[in-house]
């Protein structure tokens, strides 16, 4: 009789014992599947937070006038991507900033700008995309004409060899001086050949040009710097550059991105939502002629 007492006592012994580990075995693969179901939840949450932050491209521009950015920043938005403009001061910082990975793209200049730029800086740089065309004037705060020039007068002009030249030879249009036809669309001071009224020329940068108009008859001005500072070409410029539209053109301005980011396809959907209408109706109301879409 203990025989059996004492079989069937570790009997019992032996299923609690079992039922114990079954028990803690429960409890561990409970605790385990838990565990794997958090990390997994945790490893979704990460994930879809991941894929809600924007996508943010830095974008170069010059002056404080950018209201046809605005459709596009607008448009952009709607598919996660945040376009951020970065504003310089005058035109020789952009294409640097670009160039060292400041900004992601840039939209400042022309095609004439960005070639002299890369043969004298040596910029892996290429255009991805047109924008407008931004006729140079010839203002004055003395003279409502330029029959009004005098023997002598003072002319500001820019200094960047694209603008400077450029700005020659919209004097030369206006026929008030002659350059040397060698010297193409960037000729200099030296490549005057004729200058019946003795003009004298001041070269400053391109941003100051409208500074100088108290103290000089007139200054060539760039559109957009003239648009910062209160003037608009097609009623106060007393002589407007007139400029033939096309893919030849050196003066229509462009959106550059680093040559190893020419096929970023983010970088193209800024070009694309650039060139709508939209953004043309800006253009043509905000600017009133400074700026010409060249895809219209």
């Amino acid at each position: 009789m203990k025989k059996v007492k004492a079989f069937v006592t570790i009997v019992t012994a032996f299923t609690l014992s079992l039922g114990l580990l079954a028990g803690c075995g429960n409890k561990e693969t409970a605790q385990n599947t838990t565990t794997s179901a958090n990390k997994a939840t945790e490893t979704k949450t990460q994930e879809t937070t991941k894929a809600a932050e924007p996508v943010v491209v830095k974008l170069g521009v010059v002056g404080e006038n950018n209201e046809q950015w605005e459709p596009v920043i607008e448009a952009l938005a709607k598919e996660n991507i945040t376009l951020e403009l970065v504003k310089f001061a005058d035109y020789s910082l952009p294409n640097q900033a670009l160039a060292d990975g400041e900004v992601d793209l840039n939209a400042f200049q022309h095609y004439a700008y960005l070639n002299n730029e890369i043969k004298d800086k040596g910029l892996d740089l290429t255009v991805i995309g047109e924008t407008i065309i931004a006729p140079l004037g010839l203002y004055s705060t003395k003279i409502k004409n330029i029959s009004e020039l005098k023997d002598g007068d003072l002319i500001a002009i820019p200094s960047d060899a694209t603008n400077g030249g450029r700005s020659l030879k919209v004097l030369e249009a206006a026929g008030l001086i002659k350059v040397d036809p060698a010297a193409g669309y960037t000729p200099v001071l030296s490549d005057i050949t004729e200058n019946p009224l003795n003009l004298k020329f001041v070269e400053v940068e391109a941003a100051n040009t409208p500074s100088l108009l108290p103290d000089v008859a007139a200054a060539i001005i760039n559109g957009g710097h003239a648009v910062d500072n209160g003037l608009f070409p097609q009623q106060d410029a007393i002589y407007l550059e007139t400029v033939q539209e096309g893919s030849d053109n050196p003066y229509i301005n462009i959106i550059v991105a680093r040559t190893a980011d020419k096929d970023n396809e983010i970088y193209k959907k800024v070009v694309d939502e650039y060139r709508t209408d939209a953004v043309a109706k800006v253009i043509e109301e905000a600017y009133k002629g400074a700026y010409i879409p060249t895809w219209k």
